[in-house]
């Protein structure tokens, strides 16, 4: 036999991914959310859409804990005349829940279109011509985790992709010195921590990035963004060195997870100058600060924008780390003060996207995991703390821009507001819609894996036209 048709010990290890290197990679890689399929994946498939899509990026605000569609966008004049009267078509909820609850807020009319928005959201409802909301959404179960990730993975058990490293799969970024999925949430992780913005079986370069917007020094915005002891030119020379090692490594490994770390250490640096020069309010102008506000969320959506004009192609905006519009009691006050700290951003943003010229290729959402019971949550004694249950058998999300249809309302609820009854709308179907807004047709969207293409609406979801223009 010929020595050079003999297999070195080390291509052996490497080939049967037994070596010890191979081990402590798939260690580290694990470990920092940057485990990706196997090489024979199309992982480096980069499309362009299926069709020509009316949105090129999306901003979605996620109100953490599920907020109250009969208090928001859903007004149930029906819960008034019933106020204090145990209503008979009353569903299966988490927790006892006894009499009609009416609002506690007033509803008016806005727009042309005459949509009916609580003075919660007086602000955005002055925008309701540029809205769509779907009063008909409907979830799994009436629990926290599993809504969350069903809500942004498309399942609500198995670990899968979320909705922003789909987009990123599919489009791509546009911006090199930018990560192209942001998830911002003031104040540490929510619930499920960073699953909800996972790359799932994708490679790890889709996952999302996770910044504190509560704070405003960029190096606690995102952390190690800046070396504490040695200047960005040694830096490029070790990143240099370091790359150089893991090019010859991949010759031999022929592995993704390790393209993905490459990918992770040159974004990293990259970012040292992108991200300070984004991250920079002071750069906008007075009068764009002020309509944004000061608070947290004011700035956050600030910065939002300015990713998104930048080529950042997937931002996700949560309000608050624990579950803030998760209210179990008080309602009144609470969800009060939640809006008040929401509102006014939203409605800069959408001012602010259409004075750009923005808004007709952005695809905004508005939304939470479920909503809450038209029925008062009682405590284990039979009390009331006047608050709301979780309700995952009808509640609301509505989008604008991006091909949106404003004015517009999609299904509805039943009269007090507890279950979708007129085209009720799976958040299957509200993937699929985002999905083709940017040009993809769901079903086609797809990733090997495991020996099947697996998509984000699974075996499911039909494309909401009727909020399309």
């Amino acid at each position: 036999m010929k020595m050079d048709s003999l297999i070195s010990r080390r291509n052996m290890l490497g080939s049967s991914a037994l070596g010890m290197g191979a081990l402590s990679l798939q260690s580290l890689f694990s470990h920092d959310g940057l485990l990706a399929a196997d090489s024979s994946s199309n992982s480096k498939h980069n499309q362009l859409p299926h069709f020509p899509g009316t949105a090129k990026r999306v901003i979605h605000f996620f109100l953490n804990g599920g907020p109250s569609h009969v208090d928001t966008f859903d007004h149930k004049p029906e819960l008034a005349r019933h106020a204090g009267k145990l209503l008979t078509n009353t569903l299966t909820t988490e927790r006892k829940t006894g009499a009609a609850f009416p609002s506690p807020f007033k509803f008016r009319k806005y727009g042309e279109s005459g949509l009916e928005v609580s003075e919660l959201f007086s602000r955005t409802a002055e925008h309701i011509d540029d809205i769509a909301v779907i009063r008909s959404m409907y979830a799994q179960v009436p629990n926290h985790e599993p809504s969350l990730m069903l809500m942004n993975c498309g399942d609500s058990i198995q670990a899968r992709p979320s909705v922003g490293s789909w987009v990123m799969y599919g489009l791509g970024s546009e911006n090199q010195n930018l990560p192209g999925f942001v998830a911002m949430c003031p104040g540490g992780l929510p619930i499920k921590d960073n699953e909800n913005w996972q790359a799932g079986f994708l490679p790890g370069a889709y996952q999302g990035t996770y910044i504190d917007s509560q704070h405003r020094e960029l190096a606690k915005l995102i952390e190690n963004i800046e070396h504490p002891h040695i200047s960005s030119a040694n830096q490029r020379q070790q990143l240099k060195l370091l790359q150089s090692w893991n090019l010859k490594h991949a010759e031999i490994r022929n592995d993704d997870r390790l393209e993905a770390r490459i990918h992770a250490y040159e974004l990293a640096f990259r970012m040292q100058i992108g991200a300070a020069e984004v991250f920079d309010l002071n750069q906008e102008p007075k009068h764009i600060q002020e309509m944004y506000g000061s608070g947290v969320h004011g700035r956050q959506t600030l910065i939002a924008r300015r990713l998104l004009e930048r080529g950042v192609r997937y931002v996700q905006l949560w309000h608050g780390a624990g579950q803030p519009w998760d209210n179990h009691d008080n309602i009144a006050d609470n969800h009060r003060k939640l809006a008040d700290q929401l509102d006014p951003a939203i409605a800069a943003l959408l001012t602010d996207l259409k004075l750009r010229g923005m808004l007709e290729d952005t695809l905004v959402i508005w939304g939470g995991e479920f909503g809450r019971t038209p029925t008062v949550e009682l405590t284990g004694g039979g009390e009331s703390k006047l608050g709301r249950d979780h309700n995952h058998w009808g509640f609301s999300v509505w989008m604008a821009g991006g091909g949106i249809k404003g004015g517009t309302v999609y299904g509805a609820t039943d009269e007090f507001g507890f279950k979708a009854v007129e085209n009720p709308t799976s958040v299957h179907d509200l993937h699929a819609t985002i999905l083709h807004t940017l040009g993809f047709d769901h079903e086609r969207l797809t990733y090997r894996y495991a020996g099947r293409d697996f998509r984000l609406t699974d075996v499911h979801g039909r494309v909401i036209r009727e909020i399309l223009t």
